[in-house]
């Protein structure tokens, strides 16, 4: 768990890594992607307008769009406890990505019920 001396640290770091993958939970709008540097790693949340907006659904059209714009706006997701006390994954904060030259995209699934963002 990301402590909050690295919240500033993934939006001004220029070193990232991206690994991601669709959230394999439910029937959620929001695809869940991790972050990962050589430090730390966080998973962010891409809804299905913002992946339109950067042309793909999947980890590449990402990756691409990162690598191309240079940075990228995300909501943080943490695992925390629903209304019925059941674990999901939850946006927690905005944030900002840097891009840097070395991308990787891996698979990452969640067993977690998604919950949308704002």
């Amino acid at each position: 768990m990301p402590s909050r001396l690295t919240r500033p640290f993934f939006s001004a770091v220029a070193t990232l890594a991206l690994t991601a993958s669709m959230a394999s939970a439910g029937d959620s709008a929001t695809s869940l992607f991790k972050v990962v540097t050589v430090k730390d790693e966080i998973v962010i949340g891409l809804n299905s307008d913002e992946l339109a907006t950067i042309g793909g659904s999947d980890a590449s059209a990402v990756a691409r769009a990162l690598a191309q714009k240079g940075d990228l706006a995300a909501w943080q997701y943490n695992v925390h406890r629903g209304p019925n006390g059941e674990l999901q994954m939850a946006p927690s904060a905005k944030i900002g990505l840097l891009s840097h030259a070395s991308l990787r995209v891996e698979p990452y699934s969640t067993t977690y019920v998604v919950t949308p963002h704002p």
